[in-house]
């Protein structure tokens, strides 16, 4: 069984950022990565064309640092707190403790704690305020429209992180991160569109390869369009039927192989794409869900199952052995699904987004859910850790929400 360790909230003042940009109503602007001891975490989101780097220590004697959306004009202000002695500095700070900023960014350090989280009706859990205190940006990522998706990448070295973004005319930025406390420039390559920019502006994804981190695939939903690229060498276009949705590759569970299947939402249709060959495009298996019912959520599993979910509110699971359906949980969510996340715990276990404000976790054969949290407004973006139950979200208010989930019998 699942259940929260911590929920943290942190309230961002409204003199840090005026108006986040909305993007597209399944855009997934954030993405986390936890350290390997497990006492920090980091965060980036995404608003307009900037990116923005978040560091939070997930212990009672650490700080954690969140950068957030500013005006780039505002004044820089002081901290009001300042770690213990024996903290080392975090991320955006020099030996002295106080904040290093980065052009228009500031370091936002947030207190959290280790607890057992509250609970209200039906499950929903109850956030622990927390304060912000300062924040910074990443000026690694200067893309020209509003960035639609961003993507982090863990690599077999533990000191390097991969970024990814892509704006909404398809420009795709790729960056080596330095995972510790310095940030160290490293590689960056950009690769435009395949039609220069000049086409029209909307939804655009991206994923990496499990297995290869330079190789990416960008989904670009007016251009009814993926692009696959190693590094900035342009490999081939894979064309949709209808307008893409949700882009993410999955393992052949046959030869074990997670470079060459691609699963696409487009429309009410999921699609299947094998790399290797080139009939029909590369297309091999296309499932049609209810008509007129848009899927914007697509996720692969450890065992092997595809998730889809959307407009229909309900969770699909598919087995790639038969392509049949294996659980169907109906009307799961009130509104739209827009975001779908198998636990890394244990994959009978799925994190489910809805259009709105909430957030469920629930086992996915049985169609029960286990508790749920809810944004203070519809979110901007939501994520999952990728090799941990790590749990992050921003909302439309500027609140930024990090949950913790592990597993056990009873709290």
């Amino acid at each position: 069984m699942l259940f929260a360790r911590s929920l943290k909230k942190a309230a961002v003042p409204s003199s840090l950022i005026q108006y986040p940009s909305p993007a597209n109503l399944h855009s997934n602007r954030i993405s986390l990565h936890v350290s390997e001891d497990g006492s920090s975490c980091w965060v980036y989101v995404a608003s307009g064309s900037h990116v923005y780097r978040i560091l939070i220590g997930r212990d009672t004697s650490t700080l954690c640092t969140i950068m957030v959306p500013i005006n780039p004009t505002q004044q820089r202000f002081d901290a009001c707190e300042i770690p213990p002695p024996n903290t080392q500095p975090c991320c955006g700070t020099d030996s002295s403790s106080r904040p290093l900023l980065d052009q228009a960014g500031q370091a936002s350090k947030v207190s959290l704690k280790d607890s057992l989280v509250d609970e209200g009706k039906d499950s929903l859990l109850i956030p622990e305020q927390t304060q912000v205190l300062d924040s910074a940006i990443v000026n690694r990522c200067p893309h020209r429209s509003e960035i639609q998706t961003i993507v982090l990448n863990e690599t077999e070295s533990s000191d390097c992180l991969i970024l990814g973004s892509v704006d909404s005319y398809g420009h795709l930025i790729v960056s080596k991160l330095d995972s510790g406390s310095e940030d160290v420039d490293k590689l960056t390559f950009s690769v435009s569109p395949r039609d220069f920019g000049v086409g029209e502006a909307g939804w655009a994804g991206l994923c990496f390869s499990p297995s290869q981190w330079s190789t990416t695939a960008v989904a670009h939903s007016f251009g009814k369009s993926i692009d696959l690229y190693d590094q900035d060498l342009h490999l081939r276009t894979l064309r949709t039927l209808w307008y893409p949705t949700a882009v993410s590759f999955v393992r052949d569970i046959y030869s074990g192989n997670d470079n060459s299947i691609l699963a696409v939402t487009e429309g009410c249709q999921l699609s299947i794409w094998d790399l290797r060959i080139k009939e029909k495009g590369g297309c091999v298996h296309r499932i049609c869900g209810s008509v007129g019912d848009i899927w914007y959520a697509v996720c692969n599993s450890s065992s092997g199952y595809i998730a889809v979910g959307g407009a229909d509110r309900t969770m699909t699971v598919y087995d790639p052995r038969r392509w049949s359906a294996t659980s169907r949980w109906v009307n799961c969510s009130k509104y739209e699904i827009t975001g779908i996340s198998f636990s890394s715990v244990d994959p009978d276990y799925a994190y489910i987004q809805g259009l709105d404000y909430e957030v469920f976790c629930g086992q996915w054969k049985e169609r029960k859910k286990t508790f749920s949290f809810r944004g203070d407004s519809n979110w901007l973006g939501f994520s999952k850790c990728q090799n941990r139950d790590v749990l992050g979200g921003w909302c439309d208010s500027g609140s930024i929400f990090v949950a913790d989930v592990v597993e056990g019998k009873e709290k």
